[in-house]
């Protein structure tokens, strides 16, 4: 008996669908709560290629919300798309899981878009959602944007002829709102944001696009309240979508840092090129760090503790003051 019979008695899918879905290939730009859950989803469904990128590191609170991760992988300090790929590799050797430590930006997003057949959003801010869509709707990609926080749940579908994020949402939302940081989030939240995006998903890469609802689902799970808009056709004064302009995708728009949600942490990214390993022997020689492996560097300074990545990115942890951080990094990379 076939691992996947189960799905495959379930008539839309069937024999056929789950063919296409061991053919397909699925990029998942973050591997938090929703990514995490979104890669499990899709290894145990027989997706045939998974590439997971992600920026960040497990740590202790991931492991309330963040299911693949374990304990283990917190002491050693794993990459998140390091630990999850080992794990997916576990549950379904069938599937062929790649991990990139690193960030989904505008020099390589172009490239990773067109590699692959669906986009799985499980990103943490809108910045990076931004130049999701772009990419997307540039390279005429299907993807899947997800978002929880507190306990509230939103999803769409964007796909080429239906309306993008940017028709819905033409700026991303300013600075002062509601983040996993500030307000939390909980289970169930994250879980119906992977439901959504899970089923969406399914549809898309067994071949039942015309199953698809074309809307943006939200839904406050803790009060009940549910809203939905029409996302089946594009805005015709789209900035994305009509005008053609991807100012994320090409550098115009942008931060060199970045609170990270619901992490008391920055990130700063590097300018110009980058020599990690001298700047390994540099640190190990000042004797400062505390943690290293094949993936990064960790330090202490004061209250706070710095995890250099060999792409030059820095995370500052113990802050969410950003010139706190870039001081920070200044003083021990430059």
């Amino acid at each position: 008996m076939s691992r996947y019979s189960r799905q495959e008695l379930f008539a839309p899918i069937g024999p056929g669908g789950q063919a296409k879905l061991a053919a397909a290939r699925v990029l998942l730009v973050g591997c938090g709560a929703l990514g995490s859950h979104l890669a499990e989803f899709c290894a145990r469904a027989g997706v045939g290629s998974l590439l997971l990128i992600d920026r960040d590191i497990v740590e202790e609170s991931n492991l309330q919300r963040q299911g693949l991760f374990t304990e283990s992988d917190v002491r050693q300090s794993l990459p998140k798309a390091v630990a999850a790929a080992r794990h997916l590799q576990a549950i379904n050797s069938a599937c062929c899981v790649q991990a990139r430590v690193g960030e989904f930006g505008p020099a390589n997003a172009e490239e990773l878009v067109r590699a692959h057949d669906l986009v799985l959003d499980a990103t943490d801010n809108f910045d990076t959602r931004f130049l999701v869509n772009d990419a997307c709707v540039k390279g005429r990609v299907p993807w899947v944007y997800a978002a929880c926080v507190s306990s509230r749940a939103a999803c769409m579908p964007v796909l080429p002829g239906s309306a993008c994020l940017a028709c819905l949402l033409e700026e991303p939302p300013p600075s002062g709102g509601d983040t996993c940081e500030t307000v939390g989030v909980i289970m169930p939240a994250v879980l119906q944001a992977v439901a959504w995006s899970s089923v969406v998903a399914l549809k898309i890469l067994s071949g039942n696009q015309s199953a698809l609802f074309r809307r943006l689902f939200s839904v406050d799970l803790w009060s009940g309240e549910r809203t939905s808009l029409d996302a089946s056709k594009p805005r015709p004064n789209c900035p994305v979508c009509a005008q053609r302009r991807f100012d994320f995708l090409e550098g115009r728009r942008g931060l060199r840092s970045s609170v990270l949600c619901g992490r008391h942490s920055v990130q700063i990214r590097p300018q110009g090129a980058f020599d990690f390993a001298a700047q390994r022997t540099r640190l190990c020689d000042a004797g400062v760090v505390h943690l290293e492996n094949e993936y990064l560097l960790q330090l202490r300074d004061g209250d706070l503790e710095l995890t250099l990545f060999a792409d030059g990115r820095g995370l500052v942890h113990g802050t969410s003051d950003e010139g706190r951080a870039r001081s920070l990094y200044a003083r021990w990379i430059g």
